[in-house]
């Protein structure tokens, strides 16, 4: 690598970031561009009217995850079991009780981060120079030259670079940034086929001033075939101070207002937790189909497909430009393991 050479990262998710941090600790100063108006990417933490941390992107990993555990080590984040104890609930049909089952001490565990995952970034961001981050940055087109490239963004922006790691879904680069020249047909053709992790699916949210579940012994884990909320479970942080829920809606909560999608899920939970889940202190969803995740391509395809595929671990107009997400990753594709891997990956590559 030549000294002082230009590197940029699309893409302010966890694995630019983490790419950012890594290249840091090389003496390699890179800029972040993130054509959003916040860092964080698929990870994205609010706060309720108590302060509770609700996630509405990325948040649980285990014990195989070992290079994302090994980062929260080396950032001195606390990670936490998520709870599980109690009675859980399987609902198959809106006629019958729900199935009741108990989830094992010993099986595989799965953590959250102290303070929510959001800190995981944050504290990334924190570690870089605060100029060489910049957000509403959407990058339009890049074009190599005979030394490096150059990149366009949707302000008119002109940015040159020596080396340009594209940070962002594959599914998503396919439709929103053009190359001159034109990428090989093979990598042009694949790039809208590769599943988006998070894509179309709904992350609902909600905040109670007390564990009424826990107080009547339910985990809090719910699984349902027939009600809008198609996961769930309990919320509670790390300090056990602060109560909620979290996980997924069916794919037809698309379709109705945040509204209803709210009066929904309060009934869905009332019906089988008891009247105290119809007074939330906060409800929150996201429906994970916007600009900064699908584009314009709106077709989904089945989960993992395409993910590590060997033409997104190349390089790519002459060595300068370089894909690295989660779902580039080799392992654990789409999840956040994989955009440690993918950051890991592509830092190895720049030297």
């Amino acid at each position: 690598m030549r000294e002082n050479e230009r590197i940029i990262i699309i893409g302010g998710g966890l694995t630019g970031l983490t790419l950012a941090y890594l290249l840091s600790k090389k003496n390699i100063n890179a800029t972040v561009l993130e054509a959003s108006s916040r860092l964080g990417g698929r990870i994205q933490t609010t706060k309720g009217a108590l302060l509770t941390p609700l996630e509405l992107g990325a948040t649980w990993f285990s014990d195989i995850h070992p290079n994302l555990l090994a980062l929260i080590d080396e950032l001195g984040l606390q990670k936490f079991l998520q709870f599980s104890q109690g009675t859980s609930l399987f609902q198959t049909d809106l006629n019958e009780p729900p199935q009741r089952f108990v989830v094992p001490e010993n099986q595989m565990s799965s953590y959250r981060l102290a303070g929510g995952t959001q800190i995981l970034t944050d504290t990334l961001a924190k570690k870089l120079p605060k100029e060489t981050i910049l957000l509403n940055s959407k990058v339009t087109a890049i074009k190599e030259t005979e030394n490096g490239a150059v990149l366009e963004t949707d302000t008119d922006k002109i940015l040159e670079a020596d080396k340009v790691i594209v940070c962002v879904p594959p599914q998503l680069v396919s439709t929103s940034v053009m190359f001159s020249p034109r990428l090989p047909d093979a990598l042009h053709h694949l790039l809208p086929t590769v599943q988006t992790w998070m894509a179309g699916s709904i992350k609902f949210t909600l905040e109670y001033d007390s564990p009424f579940w826990r107080n009547e012994g339910y985990s809090g884990i719910l699984f349902s075939h027939v009600g809008i909320v198609a996961e769930m479970h309990d919320h509670t942080n790390f300090e056990e101070n602060k109560f909620g829920f979290t996980g997924f809606l069916d794919g037809a909560g698309a379709s109705y207002s945040f509204e209803d999608r709210r009066r929904f899920v309060l009934q869905h939970l009332a019906n089988l937790l008891g009247v105290q889940a119809l007074n939330p202190t906060a409800y929150f969803d996201k429906v994970w189909t916007d600009e900064f995740v699908l584009g314009d391509n709106p077709v989904i395809p089945h989960p993992h497909y395409n993910n590590g595929h060997p033409l997104l671990q190349q390089s790519y107009m002459n060595g300068k430009l370089f894909f690295g997400v989660t779902e580039t990753a080799t392992q654990h594709g789409g999840y956040m393991e994989g955009a440690v891997i993918a950051a890991q990956s592509v830092a190895d590559k720049i030297r």
